[in-house]
């Protein structure tokens, strides 16, 4: 059982790592800081797969659920992910409840999908049993972040085989609102509040996981308060530019020097 799957037995919320730099170290240091699970974003991050294998080598170690968010729903993609050892995909742009089973199809072995056989590095990472295991092991999480998956939203978690939902409140913000709210995470408009808020009571009524991308740990917390059981706060780009920002900003304060400014990046 992943760390993920006991803790949501438990009732507890989980918190969950973002990894967009493709680098083994840095993956092995994002993991060695008690999230609950990291996931690899092959969709934005500046890696590809020949990163994303020996980053979840680097963070096995550690014991989180390692997952990975692949590029598109894309057979290929979903299941090249999986045979490098993930836990779990987070898949982006599931609009219709016809992409979800498409996507959740790419995550099984058959009968109840059609995934093909060829674990090469999952097997050594996750046992001798594990095609036998893998069906009801692996996380199948999909991303709602669109009007469109919005107005799809009972049809897409009433999907066989689907294990929780991921919100992406930036690209959800600018579809709902048709481009006239901002980019950006932890959304305050009523609107979006609401929006947000019925995907996670869609998913608490169907008994699947709820998550969601957040910018601070006191969203993330008034997300839990939602219902999300899993949330997302900050990643190692973030992380990394926010902590160089601080010492710089220190420093200048310090010695009476001006500064340039910096950006905290995504």
């Amino acid at each position: 059982m992943t760390r993920l799957r006991s803790l949501w037995d438990q009732g507890q919320p989980t918190l969950n790592g973002w990894c967009s730099i493709g680098n083994p170290f840095v993956a092995e240091i994002m993991a060695a800081q008690g999230f609950d699970s990291l996931t690899v974003d092959m969709q934005h991050g500046a890696l590809d797969y020949t990163d994303l294998l020996p980053m979840l080598q680097a963070m096995r170690a550690s014991g989180a659920t390692l997952l990975a968010r692949v590029p598109w729903l894309d057979p290929a993609h979903v299941m090249k992910a999986l045979d490098a050892g993930a836990d779990g995909v987070v898949c982006p742009m599931v609009n219709t409840a016809e992409d979800a089973a498409r996507f959740v199809s790419y995550m099984r072995y058959p009968p109840q999908g059609v995934r093909s056989f060829g674990p090469t590095r999952a097997v050594f990472a996750h046992g001798p049993d594990y095609a036998t295991q893998a069906n009801t092991r692996l996380l199948a999480f999909a991303m709602i972040e669109t009007a469109e998956a919005l107005a799809n939203l009972d049809a897409i978690v009433a999907t066989p085989g689907l294990d929780g939902i991921y919100v992406g409140p930036a690209d959800l913000t600018q579809s709902v609102s048709q481009g006239n709210l901002p980019f950006g995470m932890d959304r305050q408009e009523p609107e979006m509040i609401a929006a947000i808020r019925r995907i996670a009571e869609a998913c608490t009524a169907r008994g699947i996981i709820a998550a969601l991308h957040c910018g601070t740990p006191d969203y993330a917390q008034r997300a839990i308060g939602w219902g999300f059981r899993m949330t997302t706060v900050g990643g190692d780009s973030r992380f990394l530019a926010a902590g160089a920002a601080a010492a710089v900003a220190g420093f200048r304060k310090l010695t009476g020097q001006a500064g340039d400014g910096a950006s905290s990046g995504y």
